[in-house]
């Protein structure tokens, strides 16, 4: 038997924190709208982090709309369980109008403007569509994977939950941003031996002279800064993120150390070929960026420290600790032990579902403050949607209630419109 279409004013796809937020900010002015989650609600928490995950940036930035954090750690970094369970508790506040386990595979604009969107379940319409689905779809595993022998073991960093998941051996891991960082170190702190294929993520400290990085950074006002006034402007969009742990109450991540303390490091994996794995003679140059940047942070603080007068304790610019030596450009994986590899490297985003003229040659959304030229297409929950806080609990609240105003503004003015020819 086939379903009666239903309409709603508002659709919005995907039902994590993003998602969620643009329904709590419907419901507060009496839109009525769906989520559409073809997993459950805020999934991917609980089902796409290894077991140790946690925060990076301090509890006291989680704000999601009505739903700020209130344990008793506000400095602390949650813990896996603490962040799925704060999770639940928005959930439970929100009360969001949404239909779980239910895909959407197609969003198309009919002749009458108003949209057509075919699910699982059946097919609905409606008036405006909000994205949030996030950016990070389909996890980039390289073609030179198929060169690998099959006794190897290869996971992506989706799938990482803990070292006892992977065979006794040695382990590579590929791309150092802040999930290789972390699984790494993960591995090594359980005795593991691992290899790292670094990339060129750069990295920050977690202290400087007395406070974390981040609340410094917040007093600077970073947090407030929008995508038009940075100096990269859209090409912030596509930084890789600095590498840096809440672990065990928070600390640097150095990789330097790491190799003191014998994991092995090379430049990026390029190729596999005749049995080994080739790498480019970066690694030197890859380390000398981080650190770089890292210092380049610290004395951004010097100078904000300088001319504010704050009393705080002197630190010293970081120096290395170690430095590579002969750069290793070839490792046969018959003789290095290697059973396991971890590709760190990312996601390519999929809007594939979306028939829209809203994408730029790379398939991402082209947008103002996640408002597209294609008048009832938003997104929301990306990175630096318009500030860095846009895809992550601290700032993915305000976006979401912007997105609102544009929409409720649109339902408003098609309602007079509608009042008017009648």
């Amino acid at each position: 038997m086939t379903l009666p279409i239903r309409h709603v004013p508002v659709a919005i796809v995907g039902g994590g924190q993003a998602g969620l937020s643009v329904s709590y900010h419907l419901k507060q002015r009496g839109i009525d709208h769906l989520v559409f989650e073809k997993h459950r609600a805020v999934h991917a928490w609980a089902t796409q982090r290894w077991d140790t995950f946690c925060l990076v940036t301090p509890n006291w930035q989680c704000d999601l709309p009505g739903h700020p954090y209130d344990g008793p750690d506000p400095d602390g970094f949650m813990r896996k369980d603490e962040i799925i369970a704060y999770l639940k508790g928005f959930v439970a506040k929100v009360q969001p109008p949404i239909r779980e386990g239910v895909a959407v595979r197609r969003v198309e604009r009919r002749a009458d403007g108003v949209f057509s969107v075919q699910t699982s379940e059946g097919d609905y319409t409606a008036n405006e569509v909000v994205v949030a689905s996030g950016g990070y779809h389909t996890p980039i595993i390289p073609r030179m994977a198929e060169k690998l022998p099959g006794s190897i073991v290869q996971l992506h960093s989706n799938q990482y939950r803990n070292p006892a998941q992977l065979p006794r051996g040695e382990v590579m891991v590929v791309g150092s941003g802040q999930s290789g960082a972390q699984i790494a170190e993960d591995l090594h702190l359980a005795g593991r031996k691992v290899h790292l294929a670094v990339g060129d993520a750069p990295r920050c400290a977690r202290f400087y002279r007395g406070r974390d990085v981040v609340t410094w950074l917040a007093d600077m006002g970073y947090y407030e800064m929008t995508v038009d006034d940075h100096p990269l402007r859209d090409g912030v969009r596509d930084n890789t993120n600095h590498y840096v742990t809440g672990r065990d109450g928070g600390r640097d991540i150095d990789l330097r150390r790491f190799a003191l303390d014998g994991m092995r490091l090379y430049g990026a994996l390029e190729d596999v070929a005749d049995g080994s794995l080739r790498f480019r003679d970066n690694l030197k140059a890859s380390l000398d960026q981080a650190d770089r940047t890292y210092n380049g942070i610290n004395a951004a603080i010097d100078k904000h420290i300088a001319e504010k007068g704050i009393d705080a304790p002197v630190q010293a610019p970081y120096t290395p600790v170690w430095e590579p030596g002969a750069p290793v450009t070839s490792l046969d994986l018959a003789g290095s032990g290697i059973t396991a590899i971890i590709w760190c490297i990312g996601f390519r985003p999929d809007f594939g579902w979306l028939d829209a003229s809203v994408f730029n040659g790379a398939g991402r959304p082209k947008h103002k403050r996640g408002v597209t030229r294609e008048e009832g297409v938003y997104f929301v929950g990306l990175p630096w949607l318009h500030t860095w806080g846009s895809g992550r609990f601290g700032a993915v609240g305000r976006d979401a209630e912007y997105i609102v105003e544009v929409i409720q503004r649109r339902l408003g003015a098609d309602r007079l419109a509608l009042r008017v020819a009648g």
